[in-house]
């Protein structure tokens, strides 16, 4: 069992709310989009759209790309033996997946990259659309070394190839808030092209139709509430606009929260709170968007942020006296067009003789470094979680000559990084998430629990869908029948749709629980309670469609697969079973093949659809091709039971 370190908050971390409430902040205000902020601020747009802010998300094209394009950029998964090369044809940027056997090209994969992510300073990311569902694509361009690779989480076995969901988590940080559809999980209406200005400064409609009314604030003497303007933001509300996407951890959303919740203004801990492990002698580590939480760890910002409380200061710049985001990053200007001298004079600001002493460092070495404090005190060096890049850590220190880190990493606790007393929930929701989303171990599970009592039917109904996702996790099923049982009305609460589809997501554990004990008229239940939760989301309409083939219900299931298909033709799940239910159901021996084979062109090692295709080249005389298919599965997957069995039967035939 590990625990949760509560790290001590000062008084800048603990602003209740802004003195009055920002227009931008009411729920009935509207986003009106960049292109209306532009009509009367064209010159900060200008600028604007050159940072990494601005160029962060965009319409796959040759000026978004900074790759690298001719025969020699191919990269190979020697794990899941899949080779990956980009080109463009035309105006379209495409990605092509090959596997080679001997001499031949026994696979081939072409998709179509819709967006690039990422603004190449570090990275390009490529992400697929497929009627409106967003996948990550299995190569980024790493601009830093200048090469391809497997995106960060691919490598090591872990490629997903074109099916990592582009979930509300990613996108609200790298774009604008989209239009999601309900009820799905990486489905989106429309997507913006960047983030724009409203992620900083709120929503904008109040604020527009004020200015188009002559609605006149004099913002040198006056603060004007149709819009947030950050600068004149109490300094912790002011971090947590940047806090938002510049800390990057185990985001815990509050009960009914969604990610699209955050405005500017806002406490960022009344929508989520954000949790990072704890290693001791690992405290140097970082990685890539942890810019926040290491400044704040910095000496220089907890001692300016102290003084600032200390002073009256000017009311319409608060963070004036202290060392914020701001002081060293105009938000509206590239880091590429700030100039070096710009940060040493941030630091200049403080570290003058007249106050705290210049560098003490020896002159030949701050002339080797051209009196850079950048260099020293905050060094470019790698990030433990993405490859390939080289990023300033933003916590400032004094340089350690000849520190070692330690080989052994012991893992101590989590902390939350944007509140110091997060909730008994969201902890424990944070341990079931570092086990389901980051492969701790199962002693995080036992951490869970103790924040998640079930001792009373009170208890497991107050805490039902965490015993649910706790007891699911650890493959209980006789646990998650037990909480549903001692429940008693289980499906009747679990109704609510949400951006986070937790009710689809509670009543899908559940029947995937009752499905595993054999119980099919249970699981059908909860599994259409899933689906009518999130009618979108393709996994919860193909276990629905299995359960109900189960108990006897061919026709409807082939309605859902048939409109899942429809809705998302590159899930290779529903066009495997589609196909097995049409050789049942109509005896097409044809149609069936087809189904099968367009499963396998998507994902040629998946399992299903192999069985599926032998028991049918068996059935049909085809013996020699169904002998040479299980003989190339049981290759990569020797001691599967079932695959084991048919070879050895068909070698009696």
């Amino acid at each position: 069992m590990v625990t949760v370190l509560n790290y001590q908050c000062r008084t800048a971390d603990k602003v209740e709310s802004t003195s009055q409430n920002y227009a931008s902040l009411d729920s009935t205000t509207g986003y009106v989009g960049m292109q209306s902020c532009r009509e009367c601020h064209q010159s900060i747009y200008d600028s604007y759209i050159q940072t990494g802010m601005g160029k962060s998300f965009d319409i796959a094209s040759t000026s978004k790309s900074s790759g690298k394009f001719d025969e020699h950029q191919k990269i190979y998964d020697a794990i899941k033996d899949f080779y990956y090369q980009p080109y463009w044809e035309n105006d379209s940027l495409r990605i092509k997946e090959f596997r080679i056997e001997g001499k031949d090209t026994v696979h081939k994969r072409i998709e179509t990259v819709s967006y690039i992510v990422g603004s190449g300073h570090h990275t390009n990311s490529h992400i697929m659309n497929t009627e409106g569902y967003l996948t990550q694509m299995p190569m980024t361009f790493y601009t830093q070394k200048g090469h391809w690779d497997l995106p960060p989480g691919f490598e090591n076995g872990g490629n997903s190839r074109f099916n990592r969901l582009i979930g509300l988590e990613c996108i609200t940080c790298h774009n604008s808030y989209p239009e999601f559809t309900l009820g799905s999980e990486n489905k989106y209406e429309f997507v913006d092209n960047g983030i724009s200005c409203e992620r900083c400064h709120g929503p904008g409609e109040v604020h527009v139709k004020d200015k188009k009314a002559g609605k006149i604030v004099d913002v040198i003497t006056s603060v004007d509430y149709s819009i947030v303007n950050p600068a004149k933001l109490p300094i912790a509300l002011q971090m947590d606009i940047c806090q938002r996407c510049h800390i990057q951890g185990n985001a815990v959303l509050n009960e009914g929260k969604s990610f699209m919740d955050f405005k500017p203004g806002m406490k960022l801990s009344d929508v989520m709170n954000v949790f990072m492990p704890v290693y001791k002698g690992r405290e140097q580590e970082h990685i890539m968007a942890s810019h926040v939480e290491r400044l704040k760890l910095s000496k220089c910002y907890t001692v300016s942020v102290d003084r600032a409380e200390k002073q009256t200061g000017d009311l319409l710049t608060p963070y004036k006296n202290a060392l914020t985001c701001v002081t060293c990053h105009n938000p509206h200007v590239s880091v590429k067009q700030t100039g070096i001298a710009h940060f040493n004079t941030s630091c200049n600001g403080c570290h003058t003789s007249a106050k705290d002493g210049l560098c003490t460092e020896k002159q030949e070495v701050l002339s080797l470094n051209k009196n850079n404090c950048v260099s020293c005190h905050m060094p470019q060096s790698g990030a433990i979680d993405i490859p390939h890049v080289s990023v300033h850590d933003h916590y400032i220190s004094i340089p350690v000559k000849d520190s070692t880190i330690s080989k052994i990493k012991e893992f101590v606790g989590i902390n939350a990084i944007n509140n110091a007393n997060p909730p008994a929930t969201a902890k424990g929701r944070a341990f079931i998430a570092y086990y389901e989303k980051f492969n701790f171990g199962k002693e995080v599970l036992d951490s869970a629990k103790k924040y998640f009592s079930d001792k009373s039917t009170a208890d497991i109904k107050q805490n039902f869908s965490d015993l649910i996702h706790i007891a699911f996790l650890e493959n209980n099923y006789e646990n998650v029948i037990y909480y549903v049982e001692k429940h008693g009305t289980a499906l009747q609460i679990l109704s609510r749709k949400s951006f986070g589809n937790g009710d689809a997501w509670t009543s899908y554990r559940i029947g995937e629980s009752y499905n595993k004990s054999g119980n099919f008229i249970q699981a059908e239940s909860f599994y259409k309670r899933a689906y009518e939760l999130a009618d979108a989301h393709p996994e919860f309409a193909n276990k629905y469609a299995t359960v109900l083939s189960q108990n006897n219900k061919v026709k409807d299931a082939m309605i859902i697969l048939q409109k899942t298909i429809q809705a998302y033709p590159k899930y290779p799940a529903a066009l495997s079973n589609y196909g097995y239910l049409v050789l049942v159901s109509e005896g097409d021996t044809a149609k069936a093949m087809n189904y099968y084979n367009n499963a396998l062109a998507l994902d040629p090692d998946y399992e299903q659809a192999i069985l599926n295709k032998v028991g049918l080249l068996m059935f049909t005389g085809k013996t020699e091709s169904a002998k040479l298919l299980l003989k190339k599965f049981l290759k990569r997957n020797p001691d599967h039971p079932i695959a084991k069995e048919l070879i050895t039967k068909l070698n009696s035939i």
